[in-house]
């Protein structure tokens, strides 16, 4: 009994001993490895106990003393459990462990930032160091001014002076930027609450006055005045309306008649599965009326109506539809479908295909529909006698990197710069141009020429061909029309219409001139 109390004595001091050191390490970390540490002397005791059974075994030692030692192994894990969470008990009211020794814990949580400004302000009212500001950033800008850690040096005086005037700089700065966007937001609204303002006035001067007297007032001075300045919205469609025309005669019957003439022809498309029909002539292109449906999807993506299922899907395809049976010989072609959306947006149904219809029908539009290459040449190259004359820097940089005007002005003249523009400022485009005709396409054109001419000298072939192609989205419009209202139209005492013409009788004297002529 005396070997067993023996051995069972010093059992528990290597355990305790063991117990102890895990203890101390659970400690330090806060108790994080309290039950690890317990399991791990139970698991040693037992692999000791296990050795000893083999020699209690072989000396023919009663199983009474292994199930007391077993016994005594169970107390000693408990015993090192309630130890352990003792000590964590009052390791929680001890001071904190850090890496080179013991701090005291802080007596009070950690100040956020709207109170230690709030403190800084008390103490500074106090001390007269500091004017009341408007504007106190509440950020982790303020823990500038706070104390350092008690376990680290204090600042001294001068260093907590250079941080309060530290502090002081930033929040002028942030105040003086805030002031500067409050600024510049209250300049927008001003403005927005103008142009507003200027919208209805205008807006009551043309259904009152302009309009009901629209023969006899549309040429004056004060009409054009206020025609450059943009249509108001509401008014826009139908002053488009007078101002296209209709001298094709067109009516609403006869869109219906040719909307289900283009229906007829879809239907039949989707029962064959073809295109194009074998009798079909050369010069019959409404085997083209497939070809809308492709196009539609890439009219205007990022308004989501002329898509398929969008509110204006079957609109758009069926004025298309019905003006590609109304002129086979043009049939549809890409680019069509920008003009016909614009237009859409601003006139009903009848009345948008009607002036889509007259609108295709100017002599500009259907030279390059009609893709009549040597009229489309004569257009670029009166382009040119007035890109030469209103810019000429930058003309000799197109010159020298080889960039033709067909380039961008295909795209530009196509699609009337909707594609092109910002839908608003491509309808203020679209304003003047119903009013001055395809001229003014050519001097929007230069004006967009004029406004990126800076940036444009910077760039090579490249980059200028995709540049003009897709404008930046944030277009200024008085800044364009400013530069529009820079250019002069005028080239040795010679508007537009005198340099096109002439170059059309060049054009005809060349023809006459050609030895096929002088043989027939």
């Amino acid at each position: 009994m005396n070997f067993l109390i023996f051995h069972n004595a010093r059992y528990s001091s290597a355990q305790m001993q063991i117990a102890f050191q895990s203890q101390q390490l659970c400690f330090c970390k806060r108790g994080t490895f309290l039950h690890i540490s317990c399991f791990t002397v139970f698991i040693i005791s037992l692999c000791f106990i296990s050795v000893h059974r083999l020699w209690w075994r072989s000396s023919q030692v009663s199983d009474l003393h292994y199930q007391g030692c077993l016994t005594c192994c169970t107390c000693s894990y408990f015993c090192a459990l309630n130890l352990f969470s003792r000590k964590q008990r009052e390791a929680q009211s001890a001071p904190g462990w850090k890496l080179f020794g013991k701090v005291p814990l802080r007596e009070s949580p950690p100040k956020d930032s709207k109170t230690i400004q709030q403190e800084y302000e008390a103490k500074v009212s106090k001390s007269g160091q500091r004017k009341n500001l408007e504007f106190e950033p509440l950020s982790t800008t303020a823990l500038i001014l706070e104390d350092r850690p008690a376990n680290l040096p204090a600042k001294s005086e001068e260093e907590a002076q250079r941080h309060r005037q530290e502090y002081d700089e930033m929040v002028a700065e942030a105040k003086k930027r805030e002031l500067k966007e409050a600024q510049k937001k209250k300049k927008q609204m001003k403005e927005r609450f103008k142009q507003e303002e200027s919208i209805v006035n205008a807006m009551v001067v043309w259904n009152n006055e302009i309009l009901p007297n629209w023969e006899s007032m549309r040429g004056t001075r004060r009409v054009r005045d206020l025609w450059w300045q943009g249509l108001p919205p509401n008014v826009r469609g139908k002053v488009w309306s007078l101002a296209i025309g209709n001298e094709m005669n067109i009516t609403s019957d006869l869109y219906e008649i040719f909307l289900s003439r283009a229906k007829e022809r879809w239907k039949s498309f989707r029962e064959t599965g073809s295109e194009m029909e074998s009798d079909a002539d050369s010069a019959d292109r409404e085997s083209s009326l497939d070809l809308i449906k492709l196009d539609i999807s890439r009219t205007f993506p990022p308004l989501f109506i002329f898509q398929k299922g969008g509110p204006y899907h079957d609109l758009l395809h069926s004025v298309l539809g019905a003006y590609t049976c109304y002129r086979p010989d043009v049939g549809y072609v890409q680019g069509m479908s920008f003009i016909a959306a614009v237009l859409i947006l601003n006139l009903e149904e009848a009345e948008a295909f009607i002036a889509f219809t007259n609108l295709l029908n100017k002599p500009c539009q259907m030279a390059f529909f009609r893709v009549d290459h040597e009229l489309m040449l004569k257009y670029f190259a009166a382009f040119e006698v007035f890109f030469e004359e209103n810019l000429p820097r930058l003309f000799n940089h197109f010159k020298s990197s080889n960039l033709t005007p067909d380039l961008y002005l295909i795209d530009w003249i196509f699609t009337l710069y909707t594609k092109s523009l910002p839908l608003d400022v491509a309808c203020r485009v679209w304003d003047v141009f119903c009013r001055d005709g395809e001229e003014f396409l050519f001097r929007t054109g230069l004006g967009i020429l004029r406004l990126y001419e800076e940036v444009l000298l910077q760039m090579d072939f490249i980059h200028i061909a995709q540049f003009l192609t897709r404008l930046p989205e944030d277009t200024p419009s008085e800044r364009l029309f400013s530069c529009i209202a820079n250019t002069q139209m005028i080239s040795g005492n010679r508007k537009w219409t005198q340099v096109f013409n002439a170059l059309l009788k060049d054009k005809e004297m060349e023809k006459s001139s050609s030895p096929t002529v002088k043989n027939s």
